[in-house]
């Protein structure tokens, strides 16, 4: 009673399902990517996702979670995670996060992009694009390594190397394991530790998402009770993909090709969920 929580490992069958959601999911987030524009309300972003996932026959596991009150996660400039859309309208050079989720028969899938608006900032161009290849790193590690606690390290090593001011990994917010619930065992640190974690085998998926800043780590959490913001109002960037681990390989779900353009430069080669 008083071990770790229980890692819900899954079958081929179950893992293709959630491919299923996956695809929804690619769709979706790519309205909201396109929609996303100067002038547009992060409300109209949130009404986009939320309509290619009702013409799928999909749910989304964020609306409702714990009360939230809408389909898409939209965290603009300061904003680090779990920011409401609402009337908020973008501005020409604003960087925004949308992280969103569909549901499947049953099963989940969860990913995020990061987008500059219009004309964008050189450093926050570099912080999205920082961010997107920590999170591929970390996925090559999820193929490669032994232990999950190495995805965080490969991460941390990479957001290290990068030439040019350090860029802040956050500590508060992590990945974790998805399947039939959105949030699952186990946590999925983005920086390096002492502990391994579990082993990485057959049947495990996880959500890989590194959230990076370019000040300082401290956040604080705004009256609505879900924004999530830098302390010192520097900027930042999340990137995420849901990733399944099966006994040929591993497949990213939530991106068209499997993660195959940006793993095989890393040396890894994804295979489809046998």
């Amino acid at each position: 009673m008083f071990g770790q929580p229980r890692i819900e490992y899954k079958t081929n069958e179950q893992m293709r399902i959630m491919r299923e959601a996956g695809l929804v999911l690619i769709s979706a987030l790519d309205a909201a990517v396109k929609a996303a524009d100067v002038g547009v309300s992060t409300r109209e972003i949130d009404a986009v996702f939320a309509g290619v996932l009702q013409e799928a026959g999909a749910t989304s596991n964020f609306l409702g979670y714990h009360g939230y009150p809408a389909t898409v996660c939209t965290s603009v400039n300061e904003e680090v995670v779990h920011g409401i859309p609402g009337d908020r309208v973008l501005q020409d050079g604003d960087i925004i996060s949308i992280d969103g989720g569909a549901v499947v028969n049953g099963w989940h899938s969860d990913s995020a992009r990061t987008v500059i608006v219009g004309t964008p900032d050189p450093e926050d161009q570099r912080l999205s694009d920082v961010t997107e290849n920590a999170m591929w790193h970390g996925i090559a590690a999820a193929a490669k390594g032994r232990f999950v606690g190495d995805i965080g390290a490969a991460i941390d090593d990479y957001v290290s190397s990068v030439p040019g001011k350090r860029l802040g990994i956050l500590e508060d917010y992590v990945g974790h394991g998805i399947g039939t619930q959105m949030h699952q065992a186990p946590d999925v640190l983005n920086y390096r530790t002492g502990h391994n974690g579990p082993k990485l085998k057959p049947g495990l998926c996880l959500a890989i998402e590194p959230m990076l800043v370019r000040g300082k780590i401290l956040t604080r959490t705004l009256d609505d009770d879900w924004t999530v913001v830098t302390e010192d109002g520097s900027r930042s960037s999340q990137w995420e993909h849901s990733v399944a681990i099966h006994e040929k390989g591993i497949w990213v779900l939530t991106s068209p090709d499997g993660g195959a353009s940006r793993l095989e430069p890393l040396g890894v080669t994804p295979v489809p969920v046998p």
